[in-house]
């Protein structure tokens, strides 16, 4: 099929645009950049050089995908920004690229960023996550698959949030959230599991009763956090949920909220 690219739309003869996608009006995409196939890009976007974008995504008004990265110790050196398939970016979020350190910022698929969100040079994204409206994810953070973020959160950098986890809106995120839980107060605390995410996805009642008891040896003993992993790892049946969370701890530069 045939692309719809709108007449006041500037497209880099070089950029690479896949089969039926559309470019709406004012919209600036640059050179070494790719395009997949079905994707909508809305009007006044900007796709910067060295960006990639996947297959039946949409990017929203105002949008600036690919910019270069506001950490000053960048030197001009060659990096990129990737998103993967079917991923939405809404209006006037801003994706910038990596530095020297990791050389890329990778956004997965089946992602949902909301309107002036920012994701900052280096950071990592899984897939299926949710970043709400005015999240601003400092420079080499780390959220896994299926993770949440409320609204109006900021994330320190370096920070890591685990998979299928659920942060309140609001909240300052300065330490590692790990895998499956919700968080939320001030400073941000652990609130429990994210139970009602671990059943929409299909979690059984066995994984969610040994994730929850993990997570009392972690926070709710008078064992420290060395102590409790001694612990889970000594009585726990391996699983994959028990190795995701042992496995993050064991990562976790900034420890855990």
């Amino acid at each position: 099929m045939s692309n719809l690219i709108h007449p006041t739309a500037i497209v880099d003869k070089d950029a690479k645009i896949g089969d039926n996608v559309k470019i709406g009006p004012f919209s600036i995409v640059e050179k070494n950049t790719s395009i997949g196939d079905n994707t909508e890009i809305g009007s006044s976007v900007i796709i910067k050089e060295f960006s990639s974008i996947g297959k039946d995504c949409k990017i929203f008004k105002g949008a600036v995908v690919g910019e270069i990265p506001m950490d000053l110790k960048f030197e001009g050196e060659k990096s990129s920004l990737q998103i993967g398939d079917r991923t939405t970016v809404r209006e006037f979020c801003t994706l910038h690229r990596g530095t020297k350190d990791k050389k890329i910022t990778k956004i997965g698929s089946d992602c949902l960023l909301m309107s002036y969100s920012h994701v900052a040079h280096d950071v990592v994204v899984g897939d299926n996550v949710i970043i709400s409206i005015s999240v601003n994810i400092a420079g080499h953070a780390e959220i896994d698959d299926f993770a949440i973020i409320g609204g109006c959160t900021p994330v320190h950098q370096f920070c890591k949030v685990g998979k299928h986890a659920f942060i309140g809106g609001g909240r300052l995120i300065l330490q590692d959230v790990p895998p499956y839980i919700l968080a939320t107060g001030e400073p941000l605390r652990y609130a429990g599991i994210n139970s009602v995410g671990l059943r929409r996805r299909k979690f059984s009642a066995k994984s969610r009763a040994q994730i929850k008891k993990a997570y009392s040896l972690i926070y709710q003993s008078d064992l420290n956090t060395s102590q409790a992993v001694m612990k889970i790892k000594e009585d726990f049946d391996d699983s994959d949920e028990i190795n995701v969370i042992l496995e993050f701890i064991e990562r976790s530069d900034r420890g855990l909220i």
